[in-house]
């Protein structure tokens, strides 16, 4: 049914809707703010994707407590 959604022309007379909307100057301004916006996502994003890939389960890093022998209990106390 919607098999061929965008054809050409389509794609023409929303560029022309567009032009006459908003203006042939405006639209490259439109564009590059729209570019830069997209920037910024994609660094953010990947910034959170590191912070979670560094950051490991605090559950696996539970204090390890080693067995003390008779004599470290000792010298501990005093």
């Amino acid at each position: 049914m919607l098999r061929n959604a965008f054809e050409p022309w389509h794609l023409i007379l929303i560029i022309a809707v567009l032009v006459l909307l908003f203006g042939s100057k405006k639209l490259p301004d439109m564009a590059r703010g729209l570019g830069r916006s997209m920037r910024i996502l994609k660094s953010e994003a990947r910034a959170l994707q590191d912070d979670e890939r560094t950051e490991t389960p605090r559950t696996a890093e539970a204090p390890r407590q080693e067995a003390r022998t008779p004599r470290q209990e000792s010298a501990a106390r005093h």
